[in-house]
């Protein structure tokens, strides 16, 4: 009985709102609808979601720097200049660490001889001969970049180069063409030399320093001329018994006789008186 109470209704009330959603609203009430505002919503449009912004449409000049190629930052090159600059500041930055490190206590570099020995007699070379020389380094903590070598001899105030800015080796050596023609400057005499060794930066006469390379000029040695050549017949012996002249020959025959007359005469003299007898 409820059932059929119910059925009625819910059919009405459907027709009901049926017709009055088809049915046109009053004037009266239309005027009604410029006085009611929608609901506010307590956000503010900075809390809006990136999807709710509108976004601009992309143009022309945006799509034709989307599609050019990326340009890459300009390099900037080094000049030699300035790699000679940053090279030159390296190697004094180095040569200073090693020059610190350097004990001031310590004995300045010195040049031990190989070829010759300094131990043993005084060596003779003739002029004209090839002369190698060999030595090793002693006390040596900062190596010199280039080597001179030179002979000096005192009789002519000559100096002789042998080798300049040579290359620095643990173990020095060179080999002195004593030809007149290769000698240079004044012609070698029959004298004593003296060979030098020293840092080619740096000039003969400075002072030594320790662990560096000081000028060494400890050894010496002869040099000598050959005579020329001179032909059996030609050649006497000085000290043989023919080498004495005709001249020497006279001279010694004049004294033995002045000896034997010298001797005779005394004898008859002291006879005369009675000396003997």
């Amino acid at each position: 009985m409820r059932t059929s109470c119910v059925s009625p209704l819910l059919f009405a009330t459907f027709l009901l709102a049926s017709l009055s959603s088809a049915w046109p609203w009053p004037q009266s009430v239309q005027r009604l609808d410029g006085l009611i505002y929608p609901r506010q919503d307590s956000r503010s449009s900075s809390d809006t979601s990136p999807a709710e912004t509108a976004r601009p449409e992309p143009t022309p000049a945006d799509d034709a720097a989307k599609t050019a190629a990326p340009t890459k930052p300009a390099e900037t090159k080094k000049t030699g200049s300035t790699k000679a600059a940053k090279g030159g500041a390296q190697k004094t930055k180095d040569a200073a660490t090693k020059t610190s490190t350097v004990d001031a206590r310590l004995p300045a570099g010195g040049v031990n001889m190989v070829t010759p020995s300094a131990l043993g007699q005084t060596s003779y070379y003739k002029v004209g001969d090839y002369v190698t020389f060999a030595w090793n380094y002693t006390s040596l903590s900062i190596e010199p970049s280039k080597i001179d070598v030179f002979v000096s001899c005192q009789a002519n105030s000559a100096t002789y180069a042998i080798s300049n800015n040579a290359s620095f080796e643990p173990t020095g050596s060179v080999v002195w063409d004593t030809k007149p023609e290769a000698s240079g400057t004044a012609p070698l005499l029959t004298e004593t030399y003296t060979l030098i060794i020293h840092d080619a930066s740096k000039d003969i006469t400075a002072v030594p320093q320790a662990g560096h390379l000081g000028a060494y000029n400890q050894f010496q040695f002869g040099m000598y001329t050959p005579q020329p050549y001179t032909p059996l017949s030609g050649w006497k012996c000085a000290t043989c018994s023919g080498a004495l002249s005709t001249t020497d020959q006279q001279g010694l025959k004049f004294m033995l006789g002045m000896c034997i007359i010298t001797v005779l005469s005394f004898t008859w003299f002291a006879g005369g008186f009675g000396a003997f007898f």
